[in-house]
């Protein structure tokens, strides 16, 4: 590959794309956005140290993700204490929701990319057994081999 970065020949949005992964990736599509989310969903981090610390991303980079992650309602900032100049960063509704993508991903490192087994297992507070994906049909309920998914058009085309 040539000297150019990926980001540089696809630029940075995805305007020309009616799709909504497209659109997910304009939010969380860079290098250290799901390990944000990760570190916040999964190590209970909330704090700026806690994740530049966890990670070791340059602080420049951690507050430019952390300032996306508010404005695209992610994340809440709230002081740490009242009088406080220091902020914490709080998963919200939809940032939480990136917890599956998390596990989604992980499972796909997990089978291609960890030799030596998994790094990490997700398990379930209650039982203890072990949390992965399943795609299921909402229809019929049935689990759905990937081989057997197709893309319609959607309302929103």
């Amino acid at each position: 590959m040539s000297n150019y970065r990926v980001s540089e020949m696809l630029g940075r949005t995805y305007a020309s794309e009616n799709c909504s992964a497209a659109r997910a990736l304009e939010i969380v599509g860079e290098r250290w956005s799901l390990l944000i989310i990760r570190d916040a969903f999964f190590r209970g981090r909330t704090r700026f140290s806690e994740f530049e610390h966890s990670l070791h991303v340059a602080p420049n980079i951690l507050a430019s993700r952390l300032e996306l992650f508010v404005a695209e309602g992610l994340m809440e900032k709230r002081r740490y204490s009242e009088g406080s100049e220091l902020y914490e960063y709080v998963l919200t509704e939809k940032g939480r929701e990136l917890g599956v993508v998390i596990i989604a991903l992980t499972a796909w490192g997990d089978r291609w990319e960890a030799p030596h087994g998994p790094p990490i297992e997700f398990k379930h507070h209650q039982c203890d057994g072990s949390v992965g994906i399943n795609v299921l049909c909402d229809r019929c309920g049935s689990s759905v081999s990937l081989s057997d998914v197709r893309a319609d058009p959607g309302p929103g085309r």
